[in-house]
Parts: C-alpha cells; sequence; structure tokens
C-alpha cells in the first residue's frame, strides 16, 4: 500500500495516527516519512473525555517509512506508556527502543501539533492553582481565534526557532501559540513545547503582566481592520472576481515584546495560485502594509534608527544604524525566498526560510532594545 497512512494503520491498527506526517532527507539523501502514533483508551480514571480520543492519550510511538522501498519502522519513544510496554510485549521485536534510530532522523524528531493542541486546552482550565479560583472559572484561559479564509478559527500552534529567555542558552526549535482571557482578546501567555533533545517533551509557559495589556492575536487582526487605508485596499481587492487570502499571523516574542507579521495573498474567485500582494507587521502601536516585509520593517523601524546628532563636546554615540537595515534587507529577502518555494509547493524550503525570517526579526528586536 503506497498510502502512508494507510499501511501503518495496516501494519498496527490499534495505534491513533497523527494526520500531519512529515518528510524528511537523511544524510545519504534517502527521503523518509515520520508519522507521531498514539497510545489511548477510555477508561482511565477520574480523567475528562476528548472526543473520540478518549480520556487517555500517550504521544509513545514514533514512525519511519522508508519512501522508496516502503519499509516500516516503530520505536518507542515513552517508555513510561503501560500500554505501548504491553503491546510491545505482544508482539516482540516490532517496537524498538528510540534509542536504535538513526542519528539523522532523531534530529528531525518534533513534539506533535495534534498532541500540543490538546494540552494547550487542558492546561487553559488547570492553569489555576488556588481552588477557590478553580471553582468559579476566575481565571480560564483560552487559544484565540484568527481570521482566516472569510472566516475565524482556532489559532493553531506553529513550530519556531527562538532563545527561550532564561532557560536556554542558545537557539532552539520549539513549537508554540499564544493563550488568552477567555472572555478577553488580549494575550495572557504563550505556551511552548521543546523540541530538541535533551529537552525533548519539556513544556514552558511565559506569562505576562496582567496589569499591562499586551495585543492578542484578535486584537491585532481587530486594529489592522480597522486601518483606514487597509480597510480601503482590502475592499477594493475582494471586488473584481478576486479574494483577498489572509495567511497565518506570525507571533514572534522579541525579548520583552512581541512583532506580529501577517501575509495576504489574493486569488481569483475561479481558483489559480495565490499571489503575494502585501505584508503586515506591527509592532507596539504601530502597523505598516507594504509590498515587502522589508518594506514594512522599513516603515515602522526606519526613522528609529537614524544617526543621533552629536554636540561637539559630546561623547561619539554608537550608530547600529546600517546594521538595522541590513537586518530588515535580509528579512525582506528571506521572506520572499519562503513566498517562492511556497508557490513550488516545496514545504521544507518554506519553513527553512520562514525560521530564518524569525531570527533576523529576533535579531532586530535586539537592535532595538
Amino acid at each position: 500500500n503506497r498510502q502512508i497512512l494507510e499501511r501503518v494503520n495496516k501494519a498496527m491498527p490499534f495505534l491513533i495516527y497523527d494526520r500531519d506526517p512529515y518528510m524528511v532527507i537523511t544524510e545519504n539523501g534517502r527521503l523518509v516519512w515520520m508519522i507521531d502514533g498514539y497510545t489511548t483508551a477510555n477508561s482511565y480514571p477520574y480523567s475528562a473525555t476528548l472526543s473520540e480520543l478518549g480520556n487517555y492519550i500517550r504521544n509513545s510511538v514514533k514512525v519511519t517509512i522508508d519512501a522508496y522501498n516502503g519499509t516500516v519502522s516503530f520505536y518507542i519513544a515513552d517508555s513510561t506508556d503501560p500500554l505501548i510496554n504491553a503491546y510491545s510485549r505482544i508482539f516482540p521485536g516490532v517496537f524498538k527502543p528510540v534509542s536504535l534510530m538513526p542519528t539523522d532522523l532523531r534530529s528531525h524528531i518534533r513534539y506533535p501539533q495534534a498532541l500540543f493542541t490538546i494540552q494547550a486546552k487542558v492546561y487553559s482550565l488547570y492553569h489555576m492553582t488556588d481552588p477557590q479560583v478553580f471553582y468559579n472559572k476566575e481565571d480560564l484561559w483560552k487559544i484565540p481565534e484568527s481570521f482566516s479564509e472569510g472566516a475565524t478559527e482556532t489559532m493553531m500552534p506553529y513550530y519556531t526557532i527562538m532563545k527561550l529567555a532564561e532557560v536556554g542558552k542558545t537557539e532552539e526549535f520549539i513549537l508554540m501559540v499564544p493563550l488568552s482571557p477567555a472572555k478577553k482578546e488580549n494575550m495572557i501567555a504563550w505556551l511552548a513545547a521543546r523540541c530538541d533533545e535533551p529537552n525533548y517533551g519539556k513544556m514552558l509557559v511565559f506569562d505576562f503582566p496582567k496589569q499591562n495589556l499586551v495585543y492578542g492575536p484578535e486584537q491585532i487582526e481587530s486594529r489592522i481592520n480597522q486601518d483606514p487605508e487597509i480597510s480601503k485596499t482590502l475592499t477594493l481587492w475582494n471586488q473584481g472576481g478576486s479574494r483577498v487570502i489572509w495567511g497565518s499571523l506570525l507571533v514572534i516574542p522579541v525579548e520583552q515584546s512581541l512583532i506580529y507579521v501577517q501575509p495576504l495573498y489574493i486569488a481569483a474567485q475561479s481558483g489559480g495560485v495565490p499571489e503575494l500582494k502585501r505584508v503586515i507587521v506591527s509592532y507596539g502601536n504601530s502597523i505598516a502594509m507594504e509590498e515587502t516585509l522589508e518594506k514594512s520593517l522599513n516603515t515602522i523601524f526606519g526613522k528609529t534608527f537614524e544617526p543621533l546628532a552629536q554636540e561637539a563636546s559630546s561623547q561619539p554615540v554608537p550608530n547600529n544604524s546600517s546594521d538595522v537595515k541590513s537586518l530588515i534587507s535580509e528579512a525582506g529577502h528571506q521572506f520572499e525566498s519562503a513566498q517562492e518555494e511556497l508557490k513550488r509547493g516545496n514545504w521544507a524550503g518554506y519553513g527553512n526560510a520562514m525560521q530564518k525570517v524569525e531570527q533576523l526579526l529576533k535579531d532586530l528586536g535586539n537592535k532595538i532594545k
């Protein structure tokens, strides 16, 4: 069977498989599919039931499929799970320890979005540790909604590369999602799952001070729609047989602040390949919509870094204007490269380019502190 999800389901039908398999390239150039496998149950004591998954779920298995010969390998990723240990004894030799997975494949293991979304929803309630607050649900959180394809939908967690404040010494691959109060739209925290060894699977939450207003994704998109120039342009583009497609809103933590980046595409009502038309950047109270990311960043940050006037008696003032312009230019170049990869359907290339964009924006944020 050449359909990889059907293939693994026939091999091990008692596991639940992630709907988002991804392909990696090994050191010797072979293509290998990787799929996350879950053990589930519906009779775990004192546990809430989640739709069709029951009330117990573990990402206990990592599956690899060689794209050339179809070889399927099952690796135990969570040796503390009693279910996968039982299956391993029932089918001796089928499940191997994840330590036996080739190193070049292990480096591509990522924390699954589906499981992380479930955990984020559960944490939105159970982060409350005070019994009275928990009973009254006074501090209930939610995953914010985002505008896409003419409708609002729950924001999906996304992968990014960043240096975690206070706990990380270098940049690392993480999965993150912002969180908002249940009845408000501002951002109250963001949750992250680490994907790199030796910290794989460790989760962190970064709380924002409640006394300070931090714009959430819904508020940013509302501010975008309320901007007179942007609103006028979008209304014009949505006429004459074309439609505006909102790209994924990217929330990028930079030290003690956030940068929001959202691409806008235009496509014909009858179909066709969407074309990148504008890039919106929001930072603080400023919003810019320009043809490229570079121009949007320049609109917001350009005037901030003009050389400071110096009096004859004053000490020379360091000027990092050229560094900032270089970072803005490179970020714009990488963003355009990402869009080209997206048009070609090269998701790996698109992801790599967007990761570079995020890192450049973080470097830019460090320059403007």
